[in-house]
């Protein structure tokens, strides 16, 4: 899926996971698993993003995170919900850049279907962090038995639409509106 070279993975379980990359124009990130500890960074991290980046996220304005919100986002189980971040920086100093994540639908245990939803901060949008995020995913998703993922976007988002289109699985899209609805087929070929 991402054609940028791998310079390191862990892969222990979802909730340690950590893994090295280079972005296109170089920048050294870690992909890793979010903790409960991450919360100041994800505040610190929303407060940058912009209005149209918020909107585009959540389909609506926020001036910020509730607590319940916070705690939602960074303390996950990492069985039906799996969240990983970009990070610039190692210890107390990492800036959480990006973000991505896929919430499993329950209701469907034979097909197991995940939600899947991702921010850039727009300093760093352009640059094949969702992409990225995706891959990694992907990669987790398969190992859990998940056999696609859903995402609901705004149809003028086609900087993520086309994310999804050069993730080379297959996809299906489906618009209302100013909504669409994309499945990405997880299931390897063959299986």
């Amino acid at each position: 899926m991402s054609s940028e070279p791998r310079t390191s993975v862990r892969e222990v379980d979802a909730r340690h996971y950590l893994a090295g990359e280079i972005l296109k124009d170089g920048t050294a990130i870690a992909i890793r698993a979010i903790r409960p500890d991450d919360s100041g960074r994800l505040l610190e991290a929303f407060a940058h993003l912009d209005r149209q980046s918020i909107y585009t996220r959540f389909f609506s304005h926020k001036a910020g995170l509730t607590d319940a919100e916070l705690k939602q986002y960074t303390d996950v189980d990492f069985d039906r919900v799996v969240a990983l971040v970009a990070t610039l920086g190692t210890g107390d100093g990492q800036t959480l850049i990006a973000g991505g994540r896929y919430v499993c639908d329950d209701a469907q245990p034979a097909a197991r279907s995940a939600e899947i939803a991702f921010t850039t901060e727009e300093d760093y949008q352009g640059r094949g962090l969702a992409s990225l995020l995706l891959d990694h995913l992907v990669r987790i998703a398969r190992r859990k038995g998940v056999s696609r993922f859903e995402a609901y976007v705004l149809a003028e988002n086609q900087a993520m639409l086309a994310v999804f289109r050069r993730s080379g699985l297959p996809m299906h899209v489906r618009h209302e509106s100013g909504v669409a609805h994309v499945t990405l087929v997880l299931e390897a070929a063959g299986s």
